[in-house]
């Protein structure tokens, strides 16, 4: 039988955390709980968690600095759950290595798929997918999860990882939005379709030489997006 996964739930408020904590124990999670940065950083060293559920806004230190304090320890997935809908706070959110997103208010339902979403990113790899993908100076590794450009290691969260994986499987096609997500987040989501494109912003700052005219990760107006194979096809407008 699997282990059940591990994950610590980092929020100030008292009612979350005890709901939150309640209704994934239920799910046959393994759970600890924090109220502040300081006791957090505690509790993730003894509990080794495999996702943190982490609230931007708290007492001693902020999500986004604690996000990359844990990521830089164990790479550990981490579910930013915030009052805060600002689309920049969305973009440093993801910029600071989060792997998705909620606002509060949330249904719990919402964030049981979205947990069990990102969990999935730990998988198998079949074999099929063992095939390292090169272009030019990018290589895509999936068995190590590893991207590298010029022999440079390109830091990438779990879900730009994926995003940037599945475009490159399929280079020359053009995918809708709806199609991405449906591919890559694997669930219905039901906000905006944007976030899609906040990712694809994020990629591009790492793996494009000019991010005003990616050359790889090509915008199809009306459409949505493609993984342009370098000295294939013709360079987006």
């Amino acid at each position: 039988m699997a282990q059940a996964k591990k994950i610590l739930v980092v929020d100030d408020d008292p009612a979350i955390r005890t709901l939150i904590h309640r209704f994934l124990s239920k799910q046959d999670y393994q759970l600890e709980a924090a109220e502040d940065g300081k006791s957090a950083l505690a509790v993730f060293e003894q509990f080794n968690p495999d996702l943190v559920i982490l609230d931007i806004n708290l007492p001693d230190s902020t999500g986004f600095a604690l996000c990359q304090e844990m990521q830089s320890r164990t790479g550990v997935f981490v579910l930013m759950l915030t009052s805060r809908s600002d689309e920049a706070d969305k973009i440093r959110g993801f910029d600071q290595g989060a792997d998705d997103y909620l606002t509060k208010p949330f249904s719990l339902g919402e964030l049981e798929r979205r947990v069990r979403t990102v969990l999935k990113r730990v998988r198998a790899v079949t074999t099929a997918e063992q095939q390292c993908l090169s272009f030019n100076g990018l290589v895509i590794d999936p068995v190590r999860r590893e991207v590298t450009l010029n022999n440079d290691i390109v830091a990438l969260t779990a879900l730009e990882f994926d995003l940037l994986h599945f475009l490159a499987s399929h280079p020359g096609r053009v995918w809708r939005r709806a199609e991405l997500i449906q591919k890559v987040w694997d669930y219905e989501y039901v906000g905006d379709q944007r976030v899609v494109d906040v990712h694809i912003g994020q990629i591009r700052k790492k793996i494009e030489i000019d991010t005003s005219q990616p050359a790889l990760i090509q915008t199809v107006r009306g459409v949505g997006y493609k993984f342009e194979s370098p000295g294939q096809g013709e360079s987006a407008s």
